[in-house]
């Protein structure tokens, strides 16, 4: 289980940016995961709650925002959401996409006293 590593490091972020900011308790710990990030959200959330303990995200909790998977089709210029694991567009059918969002995981808020 690589989400044990995961949350290692979201914790040493966490703790990194309260010296920063002089806090002494992470409350709210918030994240975007992006369903091609391979981050299985329920075991990160057992993870977190396993290995917070006796950190400063003792009491923290963890918000998941789940990113669906977004693509730029080349050909008709659109940005689509993709609702199955398809990379071709929706619109018009073209494999010429790229992928511009839902790959990885971010730490994106933090809240602190």
């Amino acid at each position: 289980m690589h989400e044990y590593s995961i949350v290692q490091a979201l914790i040493n972020q966490c703790e990194d940016n309260a010296n920063i900011h002089n806090a002494t308790k992470v409350t709210k710990v918030v994240t975007k995961i992006g369903v091609l990030s391979g981050v299985e959200p329920h075991l990160l959330e057992v993870a977190f709650d396993t290995f917070k303990e006796g950190t400063i995200c003792d009491s923290a909790e963890l918000v998941m925002n789940i990113q669906q998977v977004v693509i730029y089709c080349k050909d008709c210029k659109s940005e689509s959401i993709l609702e199955e694991l398809v990379m071709a567009c929706p619109k018009c059918k073209s494999l010429h996409t790229n992928i511009i969002d839902g790959e990885d995981m971010y730490l994106m808020t933090l809240e602190m006293e």
